[in-house]
């Protein structure tokens, strides 16, 4: 499993290049579990929306994915969260972002789903600092994230999924699309968060 503080090349392509790739970030015990968490939990998978709150909606143009937000039901949930809580905390050591927490949810893409170019966070207007994707299988085609250049068309880095690889990014900065699956696709994604409450009450999740 990653340690950020043990190998300095991930935290440097971070504060360089804005986003990191880790090949085998993840040790294959708990992907595996966390793919049987994913069977487990497959008929309660839903299409995925677009937005937040009273503003989710339903937009099959846009995204065609199926989702499951975490909800600490499984010890594979709880032992990935901690993971991801120790990866929060190398992040505001090194780069004093003053993340407040992470949030995440399973992704299944089956055989046409996709997910247009979009910006996880628009800037100024949401709590969403830190993207993190991590491929939970190793499909034979389709499903690459394509990261587009900061304010511009051409492509920054096309990423093919891979079991075990965790891809982080800045949420507002990167422009980027999940081109449409042919072989089915798992992931989970997340965000670590800043806390934007006002008068005490705390920001809420997704």
């Amino acid at each position: 499993m990653i340690n950020f503080s043990a190998d300095d090349t991930y935290l440097n392509d971070i504060e360089e290049l804005g986003y990191t790739v880790i090949p085998n970030a993840i040790n294959e015990e708990l992907i595996i579990d966390l793919m049987a968490d994913c069977y487990r939990i497959n008929p309660q998978f839903s299409l995925a929306g677009i937005g937040r709150l009273n503003n989710l909606q339903i937009d099959d143009t846009i995204r065609k994915d199926k989702t499951f937000w975490f909800d600490g039901t499984s010890q594979a949930q709880l032992t990935y969260q901690a993971t991801m809580e120790s990866i929060r905390t190398t992040l505001n050591r090194t780069f004093f972002m003053g993340l407040f927490d992470y949030e995440c949810h399973y992704a299944k893409y089956t055989e046409g789903d996709f997910y247009k170019k979009h910006v996880d966070a628009f800037k100024g207007r949401s709590n969403r600092v830190f993207t993190s994707v991590l491929y939970l299988n190793t499909p034979a085609q389709g499903g690459e994230l394509v990261v587009y250049k900061t304010k511009s068309k051409e492509i920054e880095i096309i990423i093919k999924p891979q079991a075990g690889t965790l891809v982080l990014f800045e949420s507002e900065r990167f422009v980027h699309e999940v081109l449409p699956a042919i072989d089915n696709r798992y992931s989970i994604a997340g965000w670590f968060r800043k806390n934007a409450s006002i008068s005490g009450i705390i920001d809420p999740p997704r």
